[in-house]
């Protein structure tokens, strides 16, 4: 039996085809009232599936529009999880493992020269901080915590190429490459691993300059 299609399901349909809608547009659509539709809306916000956009007129009161935010487009079934794998076996099916390798090893030479260039300059806390934020824009759900002392423990709980990684483990392999060569003076250690059935992915890099007195030390 086919699931019956709610209030919510046909508003994200019907922004998913029109990009942006007004609310009087939009209520022209249902034959439940404004407010009971401003109230489904409202939901779709807090889910944050949809955003809201203030429109200022010359003349008169500013109005609201309507549209689906990237978690209200992913929503919708998509093959974009499935597809890289898909490529990545046909490639090793064609040319072999070794194959694969070069692509993946090609990829992680990108993105290390990219965050390279993004961190050049930048202190050991500073880098930390950086690397946060540019890899929460990637979508990566990435929480750091500074230790008594002075190490970063590192924490991810989405991975935006999880099936990618649980299908091909040396995407994470390169992935810890590329922080041995972020942060060359540190010890980077892997604790858990989403791909390898962990409920998140768990790092410590350590602060080099608390590294070496501790090796002065002893």
């Amino acid at each position: 039996m086919k699931k019956r299609k709610t209030t919510k399901d046909k508003i994200l349909e019907l922004l998913k085809k029109e990009v942006q809608i007004s609310m009087k547009d939009l209520s022209e659509h249902f034959t439940i009232s404004e407010v009971a539709l401003r109230r489904h809306i409202n939901d779709l916000i807090r889910q944050n599936l949809v955003k809201e956009e203030e429109v200022k007129q010359e003349i008169g009161r500013p109005y609201y529009v309507y549209s689906l935010t990237k978690e209200g487009h992913n929503t919708f079934p998509n093959q974009y999880d499935q597809l890289p794998v898909e490529l990545l076996n046909d490639l090793e099916d064609m040319y072999g493992e070794e194959a694969v390798e070069k692509l993946l090893q090609r990829r992680m030479e990108r993105k290390e020269k990219e965050l390279i260039t993004q961190l050049e300059g930048a202190n050991f806390d500073e880098k930390i901080e950086k690397l946060f934020q540019l890899m929460e824009k990637k979508g990566y759900m990435f929480e750091y915590k500074k230790t008594d002392e002075g190490h970063y423990q590192i924490k991810n709980y989405h991975c935006p190429i999880y099936n990618l990684s649980s299908n091909y483990n040396q995407v994470c392999d390169y992935e810890k490459e590329l922080y041995k060569t972020l942060f060359p003076n540190s010890d980077v250690t892997d604790l858990s691993c989403m791909s390898k059935g962990n409920h998140h992915c768990h790092w410590i890099i350590t602060n080099p300059e608390v590294k070496e007195k501790t090796e002065q030390k002893s």
